[in-house]
């Protein structure tokens, strides 16, 4: 299990370094057809549902991907 935190650490700092060189490159997250987003007055109500079932899928493709 030791071995998987370290993954998932590096995997962690390495999308933060994306994020940080590239703040555009994950603009699309929560904009996609499907995912809730209410505004009204001082208040905001946020649930990316369709790109949180993206993300599911990719990262379910890898994790299969790489147990193989």
């Amino acid at each position: 299990m030791s071995r998987w935190l370290i993954v998932a650490g590096i995997i962690l700092v390495l999308v933060g370094v994306l994020l940080h060189f590239a703040p555009g490159l994950f603009s699309w997250f929560g904009r996609l057809p499907g995912d809730i987003r209410v505004e009204s007055g001082r208040t905001r109500f946020y649930f990316p549902i369709v790109s949180m079932i993206i993300i599911s899928l990719v990262l379910s493709l890898l994790v299969n991907l790489f147990r193989r």
